[in-house]
């Protein structure tokens, strides 16, 4: 049998490798490509979240009040009466009776 024989098992094995390579090496492209596309999505929520906003820390008070700092306020020409959109993640709970961290 010659080496290009398409009966020769040997043949057939190296062929048989070079396709599984090469939808491995297709696999990791596509792969790559959607994480790539995933964190460039994340990073222009994360832009369009605080591009013409504010993002800062408060703490609710009694009531479930909270409020914008100075700083804020004046920087998005926000005033008393104004309509404002919030959105809220919890990133530590303080329970009453536990001393507070400084």
């Amino acid at each position: 049998m010659s080496s290009n024989d398409p009966t020769d098992p040997v043949e057939a094995f190296k062929k048989a490798i070079e396709k599984g390579s090469e939808a491995q090496k297709d696999f990791m492209k596509q792969f790559s490509n959607i994480q790539q596309d995933t964190m460039q999505n994340y990073f222009a929520v994360l832009k369009s979240l605080t591009f013409y906003n504010a993002m800062f820390k408060t703490t609710v008070q009694s009531g479930g009040r909270i409020s914008i700092p100075e700083a804020e306020r004046q920087a998005l020409n926000i005033e008393d009466g104004d309509l404002v959109q919030v959105i809220v993640v919890p990133i530590e709970r303080r329970r009453k009776g536990a001393a507070a961290k400084e």
